[in-house]
């Protein structure tokens, strides 16, 4: 396990590199600067200090190595449209807002999806079928903005405890979280119902019927635990695309997290923040990554480790 483990953070190593090298190569690809719009409104002289300031009068490489150097020590840089805030401290306030709405999202979709699956695969081919994959279609097909969109123009503004947007109270997280979670709970259901529809057909699930064990144990000692395994594999990628690739349903509802400077960054080229956020994206993917791989081997004890890294 140990051996697999460290195979496994090398690998993430190599792969934080590999984004911070595309991120970094697309950033600069693009012509002009942070300051390029303020270069017309203030002195020549003024203009050249900011450069120097934030090392961005140096050639490519230097900037890159510098970065590096500071990505090493966990130092992400001063935000080159603040004053006030550095990018580290900027992620410290906006992530555990984002971290908030994603994982209730998660939880709504790990606890409807695959008993919705579930479901529609005891009694496949009748009604709860019927309605459990007509609830998984429109789920996969609307995205998570839209469907933002539609709770606050029909539930928002039809329910008055329910606030529109903002962030403070546990009534702020309710409509958002549904948005969030509507798309993984549908895709979980998807992967129960198929993944549950092929377990119920193997051999040890007629053995284990034939034994006199009842139909619930059945279902949830052998079925369910083997079923849910296509789950878990993506389960990682799931869980940080909620928590911390929720920037167009934070922007709808106006709540203060990653997506808010992100969206910013990107519109001012704020070069800092914009590698600030996408690195600390992609240590949370690699984690959440790295966590299910561990996981997927304690769920399933067929599963063993090999010397090719699995």
């Amino acid at each position: 396990m140990a051996k697999y483990i460290l195979k496994r953070l090398a690998m993430a190593i190599v792969t934080i590199w590999a984004v911070i090298t595309v991120t970094f190569i697309l950033m600069h690809s693009v012509p002009g600067d942070p300051f390029a719009n303020e270069s017309k409104k203030i002195p020549e002289a003024v203009y050249q200090n900011l450069l120097r300031e934030y090392g961005l009068d140096k050639p490519y490489s230097q900037q890159y190595m510098m970065y590096l150097k500071n990505i090493a020590r966990f130092n992400f840089g001063q935000s080159m449209k603040s004053n006030t805030e550095t990018v580290n401290e900027m992620i410290a306030r906006g992530f555990p807002v984002s971290a908030t709405l994603g994982i209730q999202a998660i939880l709504i979709a790990l606890i409807f999806g695959p008993a919705l699956g579930a479901i529609a695969a005891l009694y496949q081919n009748k009604t709860p079928d019927y309605i459990a994959m007509i609830i998984s279609i429109i789920g996969v097909s609307v995205p998570s903005f839209v469907m933002g969109s539609f709770l606050i123009q029909f539930v928002a503004r039809n329910v008055e405890w329910i606030p529109i947007g903002g962030w403070g109270e546990w009534r702020h997280v309710l409509l958002p979280s549904l948005a969030l979670a509507t798309m993984p709970l549908a895709q979980f259901a998807r992967l129960m119902r198929s993944s549950m529809l092929e377990v119920l057909g193997q051999d040890y699930i007629k053995t284990a019927k034939s034994k006199g064990i009842s139909r619930a144990a059945v279902i949830m000692k052998h079925a369910v635990r083997n079923a849910i395994l296509p789950i878990v594999s993506i389960l990682g990628t799931t869980i940080s695309n909620l928590v911390a690739g929720s920037f167009v349903i934070e922007k709808i509802f106006g709540i203060p997290g990653l997506g808010m400077f992100f969206t910013t960054s990107v519109f001012n080229r704020d070069y800092t923040l914009i590698m600030g956020v996408t690195v600390f994206y992609a240590l949370v993917l690699v984690v959440m990554m790295l966590a299910v791989d561990i996981a997927y081997t304690l769920i399933d004890p067929r599963i063993r480790l090999t010397k090719e890294g699995r």
